[in-house]
């Protein structure tokens, strides 16, 4: 039987921005699905009508004063769970920072956007030792939003620091679209093969048993008109690789409404679910998130 904790939703990835505060260096008017104001207000509508209560909201800004403009709305919005922020973690401050950042009670870890950098070992190179020692020591956790490049100096890094939790996000980014052009076929799922060098990355990070994943970001990752065969791969390749009990769903929006919307995107994961127990299901939904992050 599912009991009231479990069967509470947390979207495990979103975000809020105002892109007139001007530290979103990726978000241009080019991008005018997104180039306005997000809040709370927005989101509240979709997530009440999917049943879920409360929202992890992640950077999107490398700056920490991002970090606390979100800290700041988490203390007004009962729905927001806590924030993942951004800090300079090879700053010979760094540590300071986080030990500031860690008096804020829904400040949840940090999230550095290695997806961005221009060298793809930055995170097996750099010296962050000081600020993970202090992510570790005041029990925060480490968000990874990564390509498949990235996997193996992300491996490094997490060997280096096994008692430093990571969630790896939106799956690592499979190649959805490229897969998709592909003529080769999947015979046990009907639909084209996924990535080998995504599919092998995926089974190297999970190896690891302080590492998380985040079942989200999919939608945005494949061609237009997608629809539950073509993510189907992935799921399936997540769950067999982390369980059902490492696996968070997240929605990403607003960054979702580029390729998908909310209600959407829920129904799928909800589709592609149907297999686990109801158990497994609110892991998956909530319980996972609310583990993983200390909620």
């Amino acid at each position: 039987m599912t009991t009231p904790a479990e069967s509470a939703q947390v979207d495990a990835h979103q975000h809020y921005w105002d892109p007139s505060r001007g530290d979103y260096g990726w978000l241009t008017p080019a991008l005018s699905t997104l180039y306005r104001p997000f809040g709370p207000h927005d989101l509240a509508p979709l997530r009440t009508r999917c049943g879920v209560t409360r929202t992890v909201v992640v950077q999107a800004a490398p700056t920490v004063e991002e970090t606390r403009y979100l800290l700041a709305l988490a203390r007004d919005d009962d729905s927001i769970a806590g924030v993942v922020g951004w800090v300079p973690l090879d700053d010979p401050l760094a540590a300071d920072m986080i030990a500031a950042l860690a008096r804020e009670p829904k400040f949840l870890g940090v999230r550095p956007m290695l997806q961005d950098l221009p060298d793809d070992e930055w995170i097996a190179r750099a010296d962050t030792a000081r600020a993970v020692d202090a992510l570790i020591a005041h029990d925060l956790a480490f968000d990874a939003l990564i390509f498949t490049r990235h996997a193996p100096a992300l491996e490094t890094f997490i060997a280096r620091h096994p008692g430093l939790r990571v969630v790896i996000d939106h799956g690592a980014k499979p190649p959805v679209r490229d897969d998709a052009r592909d003529d080769t076929h999947d015979s046990t799922h009907g639909g084209p093969a996924i990535s080998p060098a995504w599919a092998e990355a995926i089974a190297r990070l999970a190896r690891f048993p302080q590492v998380f994943c985040k079942l989200s970001g999919l939608a945005t990752e494949a061609a237009p008109r997608w629809n539950d065969a073509t993510l189907e791969p992935y799921v399936a390749h997540l769950l067999a690789t982390f369980g059902p009990q490492r696996l968070m769903w997240g929605s990403d929006w607003p960054v979702l409404n580029l390729n998908g919307d909310y209600a959407g995107w829920h129904a799928c994961a909800t589709r592609l679910l149907e297999g686990l127990s109801a158990t497994q299901r609110a892991a998956v939904f909530g319980v996972n998130a609310v583990a993983f992050y200390r909620l």
